[in-house]
């Protein structure tokens, strides 16, 4: 099979989105931290705000990374269209597949990326149930688990 230079071309739309996906990511872990912060100058010894601190900079991390191997992903697109345009296929094959190969890591950094995200919303999830434990409601037999668990 053959590269053609429209080939590398498709490319640039659905990294420009995934880019934009990450840059998303980046400020709404900006303002989550930026928000932590306040409450960590309020009250510097609760324990839940220190474990989302260390979650938020494993998340930045993968976030830079991301964002690192999707421009470079970019990058070789572009290199690749030019080699293409000048007839070195067979150098143009390789680095899109470099280009392919790089998209992929980022994709695999944001879907690991999830997966901490995932459990820092278990960390906010388990504080409010402590919370909902203690307290009682007029429908809290609808939602408590040992009724459910007798139908």
């Amino acid at each position: 099979m053959e590269l053609q230079l429209s080939t590398p071309a498709l490319l640039f739309s659905a990294i420009t989105l995934l880019m934009l996906a990450f840059t998303n990511r980046f400020l709404a872990i900006a303002s989550l931290i930026r928000g932590l912060h306040k409450k960590f100058v309020e009250n510097p010894d609760e324990e839940m705000i220190v474990e989302q601190i260390h979650n938020l900079r494993k998340r930045l991390s993968l976030i830079k990374n991301m964002q690192l191997f999707g421009v470079f992903s970019f990058l070789l697109c572009v290199v690749c269209m030019y080699l293409l345009f000048h007839g070195f296929t067979a150098a143009a094959n390789w680095v899109f597949v470099g280009s392919m190969a790089s998209l992929l890591i980022a994709l695999g950094l944001s879907l690991f990326e999830i997966q901490i995200s995932t459990r820092a919303l278990n960390l906010e999830l388990a504080d409010m149930e402590e919370i909902f434990k203690k307290r009682s409601g007029s429908l809290d037999f609808l939602f408590k688990k040992e009724n459910k668990k007798n139908e």
